[in-house]
């Protein structure tokens, strides 16, 4: 998304539109300190500007990567600290990667179990399902 500094008293409609992100998310993410709240209207409208939608951008998009709320704050703290350097940011980016291979390799590990017992049962003609018979045990 190229950057839009003449993004200006967004709604949160048009945040969320602009964004991807739904309606409720975005207010679950002022509820819990992710995203700051941003000034109001005289109506009491919630007014966004560019450093809302840059942030939201990056929350999303962290996510996307499969970083967890804890992670995305972690990430967020060095950056409105203001004071981060590509170490720190690196080394929260590694403990990550390490994270999602483990998933990888869990999800491989399922895989194959779910090959072998769907296997079992290939024909469908045994009275006995392999299937039910192996997540009893």
């Amino acid at each position: 998304m190229p950057a839009h500094k003449d993004v200006t008293a967004l709604s949160i409609g048009a945040l969320s539109k602009r964004t991807g992100v739904h309606l409720e998310t975005v207010r679950y993410y002022e509820n819990i300190g992710i995203m700051p709240p941003p000034p109001r209207s005289a109506a009491g409208h919630r007014r966004y500007d560019h450093d809302h939608l840059k942030r939201l951008t990056f929350v999303k998009r962290s996510r996307e990567l499969g970083f967890t709320l804890k992670e995305v704050r972690a990430l967020l703290a060095l950056v409105d600290g203001g004071d981060y350097t590509c170490g720190e940011v690196h080394d929260l980016t590694v403990k990550h990667l390490h994270e999602v291979r483990q998933k990888i390799a869990d999800l491989q590990r399922l895989e194959a179990t779910l090959a072998e017992i769907s296997a079992q049962c290939a024909d469908g003609t045994i009275p006995e399902c392999p299937v039910i018979e192996t997540l009893f045990r």
